[in-house]
């Protein structure tokens, strides 16, 4: 609408130019119409094509790759240098440019598992204390993402899981899942998520710097790694003592038969056959700066 007001006031300023002459007859007129109107409206169309242009190379935002980015945001960590000009980028994408460029379920896991080691190490670093009360730690809305505040909780069951109920051990899903996750979750939830999610915790996997192009190669890599670290299989009592992951999220896995299948799968296991599971206690003790390269 403003265009259209200033193309009908260039015209009319050129037609009062011309009237407002002494001495007017059809030859003058055209010809100061010409001399005066044509040059004026001329450079409006010129003006009008550098406003244009300009409005198209500011309204336009860069496009990120935000998978790249959440590499760098771990390498800057792991390095120990800033990353607060990469948080603020976080801070003020919208929820669509992320809905565009994490287009397929691989790079959405490894976006949000890199996010989420990401802040652990950078919230816990600045405050240990929070992990006092671990409960209150991973609720508390205390990332900034996408205009919002969110939780450690809402990346992990809400998006990396897709919706998932916290308590429901991989058995139940969220009954009312809230906008941000519906529209920016995986939709193809992958168990190897556990043995990748850092939570600061002594008994964590190791962080690992996920590449989206190289993830399931990564995910098998850790997925090993963690397994083979934290299984105890007494084959006089036919017993494997586990990770207390595979109780909490037992439904992720398939149940008590389809963890016995992966154990089997990873080597650490002879056979599904006859196999208690024991469940190992948790080491909470804070662990930061426990970096793996996979």
């Amino acid at each position: 609408m403003k265009r259209s007001k200033y193309i009908a006031d260039y015209f009319g300023a050129s037609l009062r130019c011309i009237h407002q002459k002494q001495s007017f007859n059809l030859k003058a007129g055209l010809r100061e119409f010409y001399h005066l109107a044509v040059p004026i409206n001329l450079l409006f169309i010129l003006l009008i094509g550098t406003w244009n242009g300009f409005g198209q190379s500011t309204s336009k935002s860069e496009t990120i790759d935000f998978n790249k980015l959440s590499v760098e945001f771990l390498v800057k960590i792991k390095n120990q240098e800033n990353t607060q000009k990469i948080q603020d980028t976080f801070s003020n994408v919208t929820i669509k440019e992320l809905e565009d460029a994490l287009d397929t379920n691989q790079k959405k896991l490894a976006f949000w598992v890199n996010i989420y080691n990401a802040y652990i190490q950078v919230i816990l670093g600045n405050n240990p204390d929070l992990y006092k009360d671990r409960s209150k730690f991973f609720k508390a809305d205390q990332i900034s993402f996408a205009g919002e505040m969110i939780s450690f909780e809402l990346i992990e069951h809400g998006i990396i899981r897709g919706s998932q109920w916290e308590y429901g051990l991989g058995f139940i899903g969220k009954l009312f899942p809230g906008e941000f996750e519906k529209r920016l979750r995986v939709e193809e939830p992958d168990y190897r998520i556990h043995f990748a999610l850092n939570c600061g915790a002594k008994d964590c996997p190791p962080v690992a710097i996920y590449e989206w192009k190289r993830l399931d190669e990564q995910f098998a890599k850790s997925t090993s790694n963690y397994l083979k670290r934290t299984t105890e299989y007494d084959a006089g009592k036919k017993e494997a003592r586990v990770t207390s992951l595979f109780s909490w999220f037992r439904g992720d896995f398939g149940g008590t038969d389809g963890i016995k299948e992966i154990l089997k799968q990873e080597g650490v296991i002879p056979t599904t056959k006859g196999i208690d599971l024991e469940y190992k206690n948790y080491d909470w003790t804070l662990e930061l700066d426990n970096f793996a390269t996979l």
